[in-house]
């Protein structure tokens, strides 16, 4: 039987937003009209310190972006990923190899097989979920 990739519970994704200090944002446009500019720049607003990466610019929101996850020069707490699905896997890959705790596929992007792979290395994992929605849900 296959194992299907189900989301942590509300109240384990509460406390990973809780835990969350620096968020690496794949996909980060510099557009304002862009979802994934509007979602970091929220995130920025609740506290967060936003790491853009995006190959084609030398930042954005006011940060250095990074052509790639393994350009950074330290450590994030969580990925943030706003990239067609068909790119998760090699994020994972990155995320793996560099260590790192969690993982975040916002709202249409999914990979069940690459969440599992990174479950399965231990990293917490949200797919299909909008972190913007969640926070003002879950955070007081």
């Amino acid at each position: 039987m296959n194992a299907r990739f189900v989301n942590p519970s509300l109240e384990e994704i509460g406390v990973l937003l809780r835990r969350v200090k620096t968020i690496a944002v794949v996909g980060l446009s510099p557009a304002p009209d862009r979802v994934s500019h509007r979602v970091a720049h929220a995130l920025q607003g609740f506290g967060y310190r936003i790491v853009p990466i995006n190959p084609a610019v030398s930042e954005a929101l006011g940060e250095r972006a990074y052509p790639d996850l393994r350009a950074l020069p330290e450590p994030v707490d969580l990925v943030d990923v706003f990239r067609a699905s068909h790119h998760v896997a090699g994020i994972v890959d990155d995320c793996i190899a560099l260590q790192w705790p969690a993982l975040w596929l916002q709202d249409g992007v999914i990979d069940e097989a690459a969440a599992l792979r990174a479950r399965s290395a231990g990293l917490t994992v949200v797919m299909d979920r909008c972190i913007y929605r969640d926070y003002l849900q879950l955070i007081p």
